[in-house]
């Protein structure tokens, strides 16, 4: 018994220590500036995709070129920050473009057992991942002024609100499943998950908007709610996402680059989904 609770306590130290690092480094780079911005989330991009083509290649006859779809993650994510800074210069995407297609038609090539597979991982990769992180710099970069006149700004606040409303939804509704959680959300693939709980997390995060649009008044109070009901309802939707794709290739976690927390995937998998719907919700909204 003694072992196990100090296992426990160990454990606990050291999810808490990765955490906060990872908190600290994550907000840091957001706040530090497009530069570091870019930097950490290409890193992000790479590394993603990286763990992704590890875990599915464990599959039988399954093995992408993950240095391929690595370049090509990070080349999209650059050319979507690009594309922030200089708006209109869609020639950015050609040479990732050339990337995709090298990956389609050097399956022709390499005589393997289940191209179709291969295709369709690699696709994954580049839709589920990395235009996902690109979908931060549509968060990030705004233009103001006119057509003929205008200048772009790099508005931190957006893409780490994404991250608040995340952490916050998670935090919320975990203490609330836990307290009170009855009925399972959906348990076939996350039997752990309630709906008491998701309805926590949905309320933590209204307070949460609720404080954002307080101290950061450049969208509305309803926007701000708005943004972080799609933030919780898409967020969870990534994370069962997730937790599907590794119920399906029989893994507890998709990796282990952070001590604790499990991979990169575990960390950002509601992220990945979160990202684009707010992009959507935005843009939807910025029309009403």
């Amino acid at each position: 018994m003694e072992i196990y609770r100090n296992d426990v306590k160990s454990n606990f130290i050291q999810r808490a220590i990765t955490g906060i690092i990872f908190v600290g480094v994550l907000v840091g780079c957001i706040l530090g500036g497009p530069i570091s911005f870019s930097l950490l989330f290409a890193l992000i991009t790479a590394l993603t995709i990286h763990e992704f083509g590890t875990i599915v290649s464990k599959q039988q006859d399954v093995e992408i070129n993950k240095p391929i779809c690595m370049l090509a993650g990070v080349f999209l994510f650059f050319g979507f920050a690009y594309l922030g800074v200089m708006p209109g210069q869609n020639e950015i995407l050609i040479p990732y473009l050339f990337l995709i297609i090298y990956l389609l038609v050097s399956e022709l090539y390499l005589k393997k057992k289940n191209p179709l597979n291969n295709w369709a991982y690699t696709m994954m990769s580049q839709v589920y991942i990395a235009l996902s992180f690109s979908m931060l710099n549509v968060l990030a970069y705004h233009s103001i002024g006119s057509e003929s006149h205008y200048n772009i700004q790099y508005n931190p606040i957006l893409p780490l609100s994404i991250f608040i409303f995340t952490w916050i939804n998670d935090t919320g509704a975990y203490c609330t499943g836990l307290l009170f959680g009855k009925h399972r959300l959906f348990e076939r693939i996350s039997p752990k998950k309630s709906w008491e709980g998701s309805i926590g997390g949905g309320i933590f995060s209204i307070i949460a908007a609720i404080i954002m649009a307080h101290f950061f008044p450049f969208m509305t109070l309803g926007v701000w709610i708005g943004l972080a009901l799609t933030t919780v309802v898409f967020g969870t939707w990534g994370d069962l996402t997730e937790s599907l794709l590794k119920r399906t290739l029989g893994i507890k976690d998709s990796g282990n680059i952070l001590p604790g927390h499990g991979g990169m995937l575990d960390r950002f998998d509601s992220t990945l989904m979160a990202v684009p719907a707010a992009v959507v919700y935005l843009y939807v909204i910025s029309f009403c």
